[in-house]
C-alpha cells in the first residue's frame, strides 16, 4: 500500500493578467501544513475510489488520466481525510497529483508531479499547487510564454505548470485560517471573469510586481513579518487580487477584522472563501471566530507554513 499526505496552499494573487511582455498569469503562493489531503492506494485490477463522496469523481478522471496512456488497468484509492473543494486552498490539485503520485508508485513509473500535472491537466494558469506539493515552503512561479489566453488552471490544461522561479523556506508564523460558510468561483464562473475582466491596466500589474520583488521576497528571506503583513495589504488593492475581493465582499470585510484585531496582514486565498491573516500574537483565532459566529458561521485554525512537500510512504 502506498500512503500520500499533500499539503494544502494559498494563492497569494497571480501577477500578470496584462501580457505586454509576452507572458500571462505567474503567481505567488505558500504551502500550508494544514488542512491536508491524505490518501491509501493499492494494485488493482480495476479503478474503484473509497472513503469520500466529494473527490469521487476527480479522482477518477485523474486516475484514468495516468493509467490510460501507460495501459495499467487500475488502482484502489480510499481518501482518509480531505478538505472542501472550491474553498481557496487547493484541493483539486492536491488530489490529481496525490492519486497520480500513488499510481507511479505502485507501478514504477518515475512520474515527477510536473509530469502528473500535465498529464491530469493541473497547473495550466497556476504553478503554485504543484510546487506546494513538490517542495513546501514560498513559492513564485513566472507564468507562461506565448500563452495569449486569459483562462483559469481548470481551463488551462494543456499550458501545463508555469515555471518556478522563486521558492525559500516560510518564517515560523502563525497564519490564522478562516473559511466561512461562503463558496468561491469556480468552473464555469471562473472563465467568465477572467474573459470578461482581462487584461488588467499594465500599471496595476507593474506595481504589483514591485510589491513582490521589492517587500514581500526581501521580507521573507529576512524574516520581516511587518514588512510581509504590509505587502500582503497592498496586494488586496491590486491587479486580479482586488477584483477577486470585489466579487467577495464578506471576505474583503473579514481581512479588515483580522487587521484590526491583531493581523499584521491579511488577504483573501484565490477567489475565497478563505480569508489568512499572518499574525505573532495568540488573541487573533478566537476573535475570528467569535466574528464568523455573529455573521455567517465558519470555521478558524492557526496553521503554519509547509516547508516540505507532500510526504510519500509505503506501508506494508
Amino acid at each position: 500500500m502506498i500512503q500520500v499526505v499533500t499539503p494544502s496552499r494559498l494563492h497569494i494573487t497571480l501577477i500578470d493578467l496584462n501580457g505586454a511582455f509576452g507572458r500571462l498569469d505567474g503567481g505567488v503562493g505558500l504551502a500550508l501544513d494544514y488542512p491536508s489531503i491524505r490518501i491509501n492506494a493499492n494494485k488493482d485490477t480495476h479503478l474503484s475510489v473509497s472513503g469520500t463522496t466529494e473527490f469521487a469523481e476527480k479522482i477518477r478522471r485523474a486516475a484514468l488520466a495516468v493509467l490510460t496512456p501507460h495501459q495499467i488497468d487500475g488502482v484502489a484509492i480510499e481518501v482518509v481525510q480531505e478538505y472542501s473543494a472550491h474553498v481557496g486552498l487547493g484541493s483539486g490539485t492536491q488530489v490529481a497529483l496525490a492519486v497520480g503520485t500513488a499510481i507511479s508508485e505502485l507501478y514504477d513509473l518515475n512520474l515527477n508531479p510536473t509530469d502528473i500535472a500535465r498529464l491530469t491537466g493541473r497547473g495550466g494558469t497556476s504553478g503554485i499547487g504543484v510546487a506546494a506539493y513538490e517542495w513546501g515552503g514560498f513559492i513564485i512561479d513566472g507564468g507562461h510564454k506565448g500563452k495569449t489566453e486569459f483562462l483559469p488552471s481548470s481551463a488551462s490544461g494543456k499550458f501545463g505548470p508555469a515555471p518556478i522561479i522563486v521558492r525559500h523556506d516560510f518564517p515560523d508564523w502563525t497564519i490564522v485560517l478562516a473559511i466561512p460558510n461562503l463558496h468561491g468561483a469556480s468552473d464555469r464562473r471562473e472563465v467568465e471573469i477572467f474573459q470578461k475582466q482581462c487584461p488588467l491596466p499594465l500599471n496595476e500589474i507593474q506595481e504589483l510586481c514591485h510589491v513582490i520583488l521589492m517587500e514581500m521576497l526581501p521580507a521573507v528571506v529576512e524574516d520581516d513579518i511587518e514588512s510581509f503583513g504590509r505587502s500582503i495589504d497592498q496586494v488586496q488593492t491590486v491587479g486580479f487580487k482586488r477584483l477577486e475581493l470585489e466579487l467577495q465582499p464578506f471576505c474583503a470585510q473579514l481581512a479588515q477584522f483580522m487587521r484590526e484585531n491583531g493581523a499584521v496582514g491579511a488577504g483573501m486565498s484565490s477567489f475565497g472563501p478563505v480569508v489568512y491573516g499572518i499574525t505573532d500574537g495568540t488573541g487573533l483565532q478566537q476573535a475570528v471566530q467569535s466574528y464568523l459566529n455573529d455573521t455567517i458561521g465558519g470555521k478558524v485554525r492557526a496553521v503554519k507554513a509547509q516547508n516540505t512537500g507532500a510526504y510519500v510512504q509505503e506501508i506494508f
